[in-house]
């Protein structure tokens, strides 16, 4: 893979502008971060029905009721597995999504079966759609929480900025040293993706995230080493499980989103797989 001047310009400066609306999402106040993880899983979502559809072609056939509860039914489950200190009149947006989840479920598949559309298959993707990316980024929340209320302040920003920044640096240098130096396919389900990039991805992002993040949070360089080692390869992994799909369905692109990088599935597929790992270790260490 050729280094290409002008598509590295393109990228990076979408990545730019990208990334400062991300980290003011993060770091803003709490309706911030959860609009920013919001709208991210709607864009999702919405790629993902897309892409299943081309693969299954009977997908296309679910009906709008289900089509168009499937978004509501994610932004629900983001609502009930996440923030517990978000209020609307009083009542938690946690409380909300506990009670409204199961009421819009029952009401879809009435849909489906009343109008005798249910089909397994159609709700068994519907499903795995929630896990890989609703759950996947309700997840941030639990590790905002983690570093919330520690005796130095308010650090809930942490872990989710090392772990996001950890993708991107890992994404950039792998793209990067792969362009210039790469020769070995990675896998044939992306052959752009090499070895060596790969493996100088993964290196220079872990050091270089430790030692940075390090200065400015306060963590354990131990603990920002497994965070950030953690999400560089699980990310290096949810990339290659959404290229399989992109694959499948023929198409190059999830999305247009973004100018040189794709759709919103193309941008966050590393995040959909290194978050839950990254919940689960931390669930032992911490």
């Amino acid at each position: 893979m050729a280094f290409n001047f002008s598509v590295f310009k393109v990228r990076t400066l979408s990545a730019i502008v990208f990334g400062v609306v991300m980290i003011a999402g993060l770091l803003w106040n709490q309706w911030s971060f959860f609009s920013l993880f919001f709208i991210i899983q709607i864009g999702c979502l919405y790629e993902y029905q897309k892409l299943i559809g081309l693969i299954s072609p009977g997908y296309q056939n679910i009906s709008i009721i289900h089509q168009w509860g499937l978004l509501l039914l994610g932004s629900l489950l983001l609502m009930a597995i996440g923030p517990v200190d978000i209020f609307i009149n009083g009542i938690s947006l946690q409380i909300i999504g506990s009670i409204a989840l199961p009421l819009v479920a029952v009401v879809m598949m009435l849909a489906d079966f009343l109008g005798k559309q249910f089909k397994f298959q159609n709700w068994a993707l519907s499903f795995v759609g929630l896990v890989y990316i609703s759950i996947s980024l309700s997840l941030f929340f639990p590790l905002k929480k983690i570093m919330s209320h520690t005796m130095m302040g308010d650090f809930g920003y942490a872990i989710p900025l090392v772990l996001i920044i950890s993708i991107w640096v890992n994404d950039s240098m792998a793209y990067i040293v792969g362009s210039i130096i790469g020769k070995t396919p990675l896998s044939s389900i992306s052959p752009n993706k090499t070895w060596e990039g790969t493996i100088v991805g993964v290196i220079l992002s872990v050091l270089l995230v430790t030692k940075v993040m390090g200065i400015y949070i306060p963590m354990s360089e131990k603990i920002i080493f497994i965070i950030s080692l953690t999400a560089a390869i699980a990310g290096t992994f949810g990339d290659l499980i959404e290229s399989k799909l992109k694959r499948l369905a023929q198409v190059k692109d999830s999305g247009t989103m973004m100018p040189g990088h794709g759709g919103f599935l193309d941008r966050f597929d590393s995040i959909l797989l290194a978050t839950p790992f990254v919940w689960l270790i931390l669930q032992f260490l911490l």
